[in-house]
């Protein structure tokens, strides 16, 4: 993953999106359905309808850049609601990319004692 700026916000397009669209069709949903500027230098991040493909959009000061990761197996964790966005922090997004469940991870382990 490109280490993002200090204080870049990443917004989850929540829905599905036409993965056929490029960095014009989808920085055209980042400002009217998402109400959201594109060119802000946050990430926005799109899924398709079979949920194993995403694409990211994101202005890094000079242009527009566009990265697209496709899962071979399984697909990535998408919230229910089938509009709007929601936000992420840098570590779930790393878990979304992952294909993790980022809503609700689970640590493999608890400490039992203090001494």
């Amino acid at each position: 993953m490109i280490g993002l700026p200090v204080g870049t916000q990443i917004w989850l397009a929540a829905g599905v999106t036409d993965m056929r669209r490029g960095f014009d069709g989808l920085a055209a949903i980042a400002q009217e359905q998402l109400a959201a500027d594109p060119f802000s230098g946050h990430v926005f991040v799109f899924r398709g309808r079979r949920g194993d493909l995403v694409k990211l959009l994101w202005w890094d000061g000079d242009g527009l850049c566009l990265f697209a990761k496709r899962l071979e197996r399984g697909r990535f964790i998408w919230p229910n609601a089938t509009d709007g966005r929601v936000h992420l922090s840098k570590a779930q997004l790393a878990m979304l990319l992952e294909g993790i469940d980022w809503r609700r991870p689970a640590r493999t382990w608890q400490p039992e004692r203090a001494a």
